[in-house]
Formats: C-alpha cells, structure tokens, sequence
C-alpha cells in the first residue's frame, strides 16, 4: 500500500503530522461464481492527501487569497514523458466528481494535512513526475464544479486582493496539460512504490513565488512545486529565532527557509515560512534527509539582521533558538535592482525569469556551498516607501526598457531586497553547535536567473535555462558586491533554444539579457543600460 500525501505551501501549520491511511483489498471474481484471494502481488494502494505547510506571510502584493480547484492528480513513469504522452496514471479518480478548492493561503490554525483528496491502485514502479491539473475557469456544460465557489463568479481559480476584490487567475492550457513537477524537482529522486509496501509523497506548491501580476493588471500562475517522500512518523524541523543581543523574538519580517544543496553547490529553497510573532517556525511533513535552514529578518524601522544559517539538520530536528545579529551601523538592507530584455532577431519576446541571490559559504570539511538567500520586503517608513522583492517577473511588453536597451526589446524591472553582510553558519550537531561570526570586508553576491516558458506549467526554455553570475559588467568585470557606494551593474546573456517554439523565438537563435545594479537603501537607483 502507498501512501500520497500533497502540499500546498501557504501558512504556518502544527508541528504533528496525521496520515489517514486507507487499505483497499482487490477481489477477483471468477467465471464460474466462486471468488479468488486477493491479488496484490504488484500493486498497491495510492492515498492522496493535501498538507497544510508554512508559506509567505499574506498579504503579498495585496493578496489575502490564492484559490485554486483540483480536479486531477496525476503520475508518471517515465522522466521524458510529455503532457501528451500516454501512461499518465490518475491518483485520486474522485475528484473528477468532486473537484476541491483549496486556499493556498489558509488561515494558520490548519493542520499539516489540510484535506483527503482521494485513493487509487498503482502498479509497483517508480515514479518520476507528478502533475495537479486544475479546473477550467469555464468548464464545459455539466462538469463537476465545487460548491461553494469562493471565486464568485471569476472562474474557479482566483485571487482574493485585501479590499476584497476578486480577480480570476489566467491557466491557458494548464487545466489541461498540468502543473509539472519533473524528475529535478522531486527530491531524493524518483518516488518507488514498492508492492506491499508504503510510500508517503508530499508536494509542495509555493504560492509566494508562483502568482503573477502581469501589466495588464490581470493575474496568472507560475507555479513554483517541488515534491519527495515524507516521514510519517518525524514530525518535521522546528524552532524559533531570536535576537542575539536581547535573547526575544525579533519584532519585524522574519522569514525561515527550508534548502537542500543541488549538484552544482547551489542550495534550493524546498519550503519557506514566515515566522510567527514568538520567533517559531514548523516545517511539516517533510522529505527524509537533511537540510540546510536559513534564515533572513528586518526588525523594526526596517533593521536588517545578518543572514543566518544551519547546515545539515535532519528531519525531527528542534533547533531550539537561533540567534540573528543586527548588522553593525545599518539603516536598512541592500537591494539588488536592474532589468531583464528579452528579443528576437526582428522583435520581442516573451519569457518567465526566476531570479535568487546566493552567497558562498565554505565548509568544514573542504569545498564551498552557494546559500540562497530568501527575500525580503520592507515596509514603508515616513522617509521611505515600502520596497517588494520580485523574485518572478514576466517580460510582455516593452514599457518599462531603460535608455540603451536594443530596438524592439521586451523588458521587465526586478527588485532583490537583501542583507548588506556576511552570513551567519553553524552546521548541526545532536551534542550542541555554535554560530561563526560574519565575516568582515567585502559582501559578495551572486544572481541566480531562470527562464522559463510563460503559461506552460514551469516547462524551462533558453540554452542554458539557468546562469548563475557573480560578477558585474565594467570592464574588467568586477565583483557583484554590495556596498552602501554602489551601484554595481552586471549582465547575463540567455540563448534561446531555437527549437522550442513557445517563446516566439524565430531564426537567427536570439539572446536574453538581465542587468541588475545594487544599492543601500535610501540610495538613487542607477538605471543599467542593456545591451544586447
């Protein structure tokens, strides 16, 4: 029997994990009346569950709500499998009855399994990729719908604004090919269903990162999931950050993310949480094996606190208190700014660019790792607006090119909001583990983009798909550093992938272009000419 358990990542949720497991025995009647034994030697019994995980602190953008219906969750076993290709099989076959809507911002007081969504028989294997497929917003006559429907009217996929106001989010053909989890996103590798045997899948869809605001003021989704065996019986990785001058939970934005290293060094986010007003934070289920936690807050008046990490925690782990330290003689973080072009040889394109800023970090035992530093929004002060991280940006239109960008040239502006210091390390012990202290001189970052096509479920696109760059665009190139001087202007050059048409890339083979400049904040934004 293997048991499914499906996360949608919004809001903080309690630390002990329910898992409802359901057996169903598979009697084969013979021809001629009489009944035979069960016939479970190569299958077992899938149990589809949707967990309640910590997430971003609404509202985000003025959003208070992110609703969405599933009608269809799905598995493969083939890694190269398309949306198209046969042999998709289906996980929980009553929701195709009964569709469920679900808030990917819940109210926190959920539990870590938010709702039973159903149970089907799988065939032993391994599974590579796992798709949800969502309702239409205008299903055809006679589908099952949800009842209620929170969207009112607006589809069945919606966005709910702080003034109450309902928008319908955008799925182009995501209500039919699905939001794609492929094999890199599922951690720890592929998820074996063994016959006889139990397995526990968790997917976790990121809200935060996954919801669009397009110019046109119309909204849609890239969806941001990740997905791997969860623990039944762990209860997950705790704790509570702290100040570590006054020992008491920092007052201000607090964010706690949840990473594990990929094969190149690089640390992805698998969860993100905000902290609640105590300092506490709970990560639950979670996939077995270790992560790294890191941890980012701006107290009051916007005081940054130096990034804070520890390596290598495992699953049932309760860190107890962390402890941040304020940056010495800081009015407030640094932020990393610039725009991302994107054309063809004759016009512009469209794309999805991811964006990350990561800073290295060297290990005890040799070798370094790049943290992925999560990021933050500043509130308004009474000399200063609010500042939002756009760690996803879309590139539709040419509106907002700055002076220099190439004719034609699709553009968009991004925002980084980052500490202005050296990270803060400890690396888990059972017996105790104590933090260094950040480094002094230079503060070097490093940006990470990755391009995707719009309104494919995350499919990526460009060759490569991912750079990840640490240097700025003067000549000789120099250090992306972050100073409270700047600005430092940098640029990474996409290659469009000529055979994937999707972006609308014609011949000759295009290029796709991000500058980024930084600056303290309360400092003039430098513009960084572009050019392609």
């Amino acid at each position: 029997m293997s048991i499914v358990l499906l996360r949608m990542k919004n809001r903080p949720a309690p630390f002990l994990l329910g898992v409802a497991l359901i057996a169903a025995a598979l009697i084969i009647i013979s021809c001629s009346g009489g009944s035979s034994t069960p016939q479970m030697s190569n299958m077992g019994t899938v149990v589809v569950s949707m967990s309640d995980p910590p997430s971003c602190m609404p509202p985000i953008d003025h959003i208070s709500h992110v609703w969405i219906t599933v009608r269809s969750v799905q598995a493969h076993t083939s890694a190269s499998a398309d949306a198209s290709s046969a042999g998709w099989q289906e996980l929980a076959p009553q929701l195709a009855s009964a569709p469920m809507q679900i808030d990917l911002f819940s109210k926190p007081d959920t539990t870590c399994v938010l709702a039973q969504l159903g149970s089907a028989s799988l065939p032993a294997g391994d599974l590579q990729q796992i798709r949800l497929l969502l309702l239409s917003n205008t299903p055809a006559a006679g589908a099952a719908v949800p009842s209620p429907n929170h969207c009112a009217g607006n589809g069945f996929n919606c966005v709910i604004l702080d003034d109450q106001t309902i928008h319908e989010i955008a799925l182009s053909s995501q209500d039919e090919t699905g939001l794609k989890i492929p094999p890199g996103q599922i951690v720890g590798g592929p998820i074996q269903v063994l016959a006889g045997k139990s397995v526990d899948l968790n997917i976790d869809f990121n809200a935060c990162a996954s919801v669009l605001l397009q110019g046109d003021g119309t909204f849609r989704l890239k969806p941001t999931l990740t997905a791997g065996v969860v623990s039944a019986n762990a209860s997950g990785i705790g704790g509570q950050v702290v100040d570590s001058v006054t020992k008491k939970a920092i007052s201000g934005n607090v964010i706690v993310a949840l990473e594990q290293p990929d094969s190149k060094g690089i640390d992805r986010i698998v969860m993100q949480t905000a902290a609640d007003p105590q300092g506490n934070f709970r990560f639950c289920p979670l996939p077995m094996g270790t992560f790294d936690v890191v941890v980012v807050a701006l107290g009051a008046a916007n005081l940054p606190f130096n990034a804070t990490a520890v390596l290598n925690v495992p699953n049932g782990t309760n860190l107890s208190a962390i402890p941040l330290v304020a940056e010495t003689g800081a009015a407030g973080p640094a932020i990393l700014q610039g725009f991302v072009t994107a054309k063809t040889a004759t016009a512009g394109a469209l794309a999805d660019v991811s964006l990350a800023a990561l800073q290295t970090i060297s290990l005890s035992g040799g070798g370094t790792r790049q943290l992925n530093i999560p990021l933050q929004n500043t509130q308004a002060t009474t000399t200063t607006p609010a500042v939002m991280s756009t760690e996803l940006i879309s590139i539709v239109d040419n509106k907002t090119c700055p002076t220099g960008s190439p004719m034609g040239a699709n553009c968009a502006q991004y925002t980084l909001v980052v500490p202005a210091s050296n990270p803060s390390v400890g690396v888990f012990a059972s017996a105790g583990f104590t933090f260094s202290t950040p480094a002094t001189g230079d503060v070097l970052f490093s940006v990470d983009a990755i391009a995707s096509v719009p309104m494919s479920g995350g499919k990526l696109d460009c060759t490569p798909s991912e750079i990840v760059t640490s240097t700025d665009a003067s000549t000789p190139p120099k250090p992306l550093k972050v100073t409270p001087a700047g600005p430092f202007p940098l640029a990474i050059f996409f290659e469009a992938n000529p055979e994937k048409r999707s972006l609308c890339f014609t011949a000759p083979v295009p290029v796709f272009v991000f500058a980024p400049v930084t600056r303290r904040r309360g400092a003039t934004i430098a513009r960084a000419a572009v050019i392609l």
